[in-house]
């Protein structure tokens, strides 16, 4: 790679990074407006892992994303001096830490979509109370029904109601949005053991031992998770969820580039370690 090709390149990546950390906002605005019905009394400490899952989650991801960057490519090993390396680890354990509890932000999202009651007495959207109810258009995405637009929701006659929320969606718009939280908790739990994974791929690098049966079952566990990464990317793209889908393709091109940079890093200490032994 000439110097012009690696400097486009690291550009691209970083890049990548910016647009990942802009996503951060996204999210942000997304779960606000849906966080206005879900939660009409405020969103309280107890409610801010349901309501703001996402925009928490890829905060996350983002500062640990950045503590891998830092280790596998910018900072060389004679540089990680015992201080630095307790601050990577300690970012890093925090990160982990927030992304294992917005886990279970993502189930808690999957129990509320789940817990629906049959709205009783009414056979058309039209015949609510306007601008005291909305239609659940997604996950985390509800448009308030008024006289202008009931019609053209659903022509279903029965619809259910989101526990002690004044938002409501017919029964196939019912199924859609338990399938998407579904693939949330999947993703979260997928995108998980990727880092786990990963860490242990740095801490066995870092002591020369990322080889043999190391290296096959990493990448053999690699394969699993990335490939059930990409069909979640995938299905947000069908169903028409841009943003979750467009977060999920950056992310993957992402650990692509820390992938990349484990194997760097991999092929220098190999060959520094060959030019010893040829001495």
């Amino acid at each position: 790679m000439n110097v012009n090709s690696s400097k486009l390149f690291q550009l691209f990546k970083y890049t990548v990074y910016a647009l990942l950390a802009m996503n951060i906002y996204w999210f942000f605005v997304e779960e606000r407006a849906a966080a206005l019905v879900q939660f009409s009394g405020g969103v309280g400490i107890d409610n801010v892992r349901e309501a703001y899952s996402s925009t928490i989650d890829t905060l996350a991801w983002v500062v640990l994303l950045l503590m891998f960057e830092l280790e596998t490519y910018v900072l060389e090993d004679e540089h990680i001096t015992k201080p630095i390396a307790l601050s990577l680890h300690g970012l890093r354990i925090l990160c982990y830490v927030t992304i294992t509890t917005m886990v279970f932000g993502y189930i808690d999202n999957l129990i509320f979509v789940n817990d629906v009651l049959p709205l009783a007495g009414i056979t058309d959207v039209c015949a609510l109370q306007p601008a005291e109810w909305s239609w659940a258009i997604d996950l985390d995405e509800y448009t308030p029904i008024a006289a202008d637009n009931c019609a053209s929701f659903s022509t279903a006659s029965t619809f259910v109601q989101f526990r002690d929320v004044p938002a409501i969606v017919d029964a196939a718009g019912h199924t859609e949005i338990v399938r998407l939280a579904w693939v949330d908790v999947i993703n979260s739990i997928a995108w998980l053991l990727v880092v786990i994974v990963l860490e242990i791929d740095v801490r066995l690098q870092e002591h020369n031992r990322y080889e043999g049966l190391a290296l096959k079952a990493s990448t053999a566990a690699k394969f699993v998770l990335y490939s059930t990464l990409l069909l979640a990317a995938i299905y947000w793209g069908v169903k028409g969820d841009f943003v979750d889908f467009w977060d999920a393709f950056l992310w993957l091109v992402a650990f692509v580039f820390i992938e990349l940079n484990v194997f760097e890093w991999r092929e220098e200490e190999n060959a520094a370690l060959a030019a010893d032994a040829a001495k």
